[in-house]
């Protein structure tokens, strides 16, 4: 049976309940007042256990590798210790990161290829073998928390090759699940990450539908992910949907409003009455949306991809960067948690990405600079990756 921690805000704060009903006087009460804001200023993330597992409002980094310039594993797991990020995300399953990883305070996701799937699908002990060589191989001193199924699955089903691995992702994700669970391990949460271009209706966000050509892949999804307490992971990047509107000499989308930093620029949906003060909670909900419209209204979100470019095309600038994901970071780590209009108070697990430019990426130039980090490890540009303090 494994041993679970007991959140730290949660035992304070019962200390402090039990410090009042003892105290016998109000004025005891407003005397640890300020000892016990202070306290929760230097507390880490603020962590809910949630079903066996524990959901957490802390950032985390995507840790991409398609670079042939980047630091060592070694040096890079320092990095993001030196970051104080609280979870990474991996698009694979290394051995030797997973081993770095052992006896650090971060909280892993890891990677099942594409191009893995249908044979995992079709075999129960394949998928077996893959849970012990990369999960129990390392777990628990590797505090493994996600396994993600493929990457962008539904973006790509142009052949039959394709749309035979979007039809075997199910299968895949339930024997994956399946193994880890026979093994009694129940804080680890096994979903796919999926890619916008899923969404044929974006905006309003309560008119959010899926492609006509995904709703029968995606409706039995939704209920195994619901129905195993995991998560929607969703790639969400309010830069792509602001640089495409521009290109299209279109001014509908304020830049402000894609940073996240808009003041006077809002949109009130016309249907539920949300205000929105971002593109950001305005794509999320157009995705709860569209799950509700498939019947599922409670399905967890989780972000596995944003960030902000900073050189490339237009808009793509460090300052740009930085101003998106400072603001990210202060909107998902606010206690209490902020949500989105929809799903207000509710924690979103994040990604940011990514840890490093990856220089061996194709397309537009925009694709090579999503880093936080220069090769040599220094910062690209400023990010307050916790949340507290100033950010500026």
């Amino acid at each position: 049976m494994e041993n679970k921690k007991f959140p730290k805000m949660a035992l304070f704060f019962l200390s402090f309940l039990y410090l009042i009903a003892f105290s016998g006087t109000f004025s005891t009460i407003f005397l640890y007042l300020p000892m016990f804001f202070n306290i929760i200023q230097i507390l880490p993330p603020f962590d809910f256990v949630i079903s066996g597992a524990v959901a957490s409002n802390g950032i985390g980094i995507s840790y991409g590798r398609l670079g042939n310039n980047l630091p060592s594993p070694a040096l890079s797991i320092e990095l993001l210790q030196n970051m104080s990020v609280s979870r990474v995300k991996l698009y694979d399953a290394d051995h030797e990161i997973l081993h770095l990883l052992s006896g650090k305070n971060i909280d892993v996701a890891i990677t099942i290829a594409n191009d893995e799937i249908s044979a995992i699908a079709a075999n129960q002990h394949l998928a077996d073998q893959w849970v012990y060589e990369h999960v129990l191989a390392h777990y628990p001193n590797t505090r493994i928390r996600f396994v993600l199924v493929g990457h962008e699955v539904f973006s790509t089903i142009g052949t039959e090759q394709d749309m035979q691995i979007a039809r075997d992702l199910l299968p895949a994700i339930r024997r994956i699940k399946n193994t880890i669970k026979a093994q009694g391990i129940h804080n680890i949460k096994v979903a796919t990450p999926l890619a916008m271009d899923m969404m044929s209706i974006t905006f309003p966000p309560s008119n959010g539908s899926f492609k006509p050509e995904i709703v029968d892949l995606m409706a039995p999804l939704l209920k195994y992910i619901n129905a195993t307490k995991s998560y929607l992971f969703v790639d969400v990047y309010p830069y792509f949907a602001w640089f495409e509107n521009q290109a299209m000499n279109q001014t509908s989308i304020n830049l402000d409003y894609a940073l996240l930093r808009s003041v006077n620029v809002t949109y009130t949906d016309p249907q539920t009455g949300f205000m929105y003060t971002n593109l950001l909670d305005q794509m999320l909900d157009s995705v709860v949306y569209a799950m509700a419209k498939l019947g599922y209204n409670d399905v967890q979100l989780a972000i596995s991809e944003t960030g902000w470019p900073h050189a490339g095309e237009s808009g793509a600038s460090p300052e740009n960067a930085a101003e998106y994901n400072n603001n990210l970071v202060r909107k998902m780590t606010a206690v209490p948690s902020v949500g989105t209009p929809a799903r207000p108070g509710e924690v979103i697990p994040t990604f940011i990405f990514s840890l490093y430019d990856e220089d061996q990426k194709y397309g537009p130039a925009t694709e090579r600079h999503w880093g936080l980090l220069n090769p040599d490890g220094s910062p690209v540009y400023h990010v307050n990756i916790t949340g507290k303090g100033a950010s500026d």
